[in-house]
């Protein structure tokens, strides 16, 4: 399948800069099984044959596509291995949908400000327990905190999903223990004949249902019920964030206020 090969020298303003290319080359292809408007896969250094492993680099540049689209409706999602990657090279997805995701008008409670002006928040009353991050002096200073944790999170398998959102001015990251459950044979059955698969698109609040059972019956209780039992357990999401605020603060000044 052929794909459009792009560089971002130009958000960079690097385009007399001739230096190595390939941090800053991409392909995208086409999804071929797509649930919304230009639904494509976000390919970097497609070459290199890199694992679904986030790099500091790699997320950076996802972030930087989600700026240069210069549209709010259009966002760049990730899914980690143990999160419903659906296979292991690196890539993000990305598509227009021409509304709010549910996640995006959670409410929120400020966990802490870093030096950088980074705000890391909780997010509070929805049903899958996880962050929400903005600000920063430039898009490169929320990227980096981003890339730290999910760094953080795969060194320790811990799945985990990620939405860019905002042009790339906010970002959401879920982390959670479906697959987990699947294996586990924890998984309620009546989520499992539904037969979603909780990826970062369904995470954020836009299902795919499959059954017309499932549509004709579908409600928001429903659906809040099979995305809790895709979180963290309370327990087990704070000891991550203890965990997440260790890794941020050490050393680093930050504003608890």
């Amino acid at each position: 399948m052929d794909g459009r090969s792009f560089d971002l020298r130009h958000s960079l303003g690097m385009e007399d800069d001739s230096s190595d290319l390939s941090p800053f080359l991409c392909k995208l292809f086409k999804e071929v099984s797509p649930i919304g408007y230009c639904h494509g896969l976000l390919i970097p250094r497609i070459q290199d044959c890199l694992p679904q492993r986030i790099d500091q680099e790699s997320f950076l540049l996802a972030m930087y596509v989600a700026r240069e689209a210069s549209n709010p409706f259009f966002r760049v999602g990730y899914n980690s291995l143990g999160a419903f990657a659906t296979i292991n090279h690196l890539h993000f997805q990305a598509y227009y949908l021409k509304v709010q995701y549910p996640v995006e008008k959670a409410a929120t409670e400020k966990l802490t400000t870093l030096s950088t002006g980074v705000c890391i928040s909780l997010l509070m009353q929805y049903p899958v327990r996880g962050f929400a991050l903005q600000g920063g002096t430039s898009l490169e200073d929320l990227s980096h905190v981003v890339s730290k944790i999910c760094i953080f999170l795969q060194e320790n398998n811990s799945p985990f999903n990620v939405l860019i959102s905002e042009c790339g001015k906010r970002v959401f990251l879920l982390p959670q223990c479906y697959a987990e459950k699947q294996l586990l044979g924890k998984a309620s059955q009546e989520f499992l004949d539904m037969m979603i698969n909780p990826a970062i698109w369904e995470l954020s609040g836009h299902l795919i249902l499959k059954r017309r059972k499932d549509y004709d019956e579908a409600s928001e209780a429903t659906i809040c019920r099979f995305l809790v039992e895709a979180s963290l357990s309370e327990t087990e999401f704070q000891e991550l964030k203890r965990r997440v605020m260790e890794l941020l603060t050490s050393g680093v000044g930050c504003n608890s206020e």
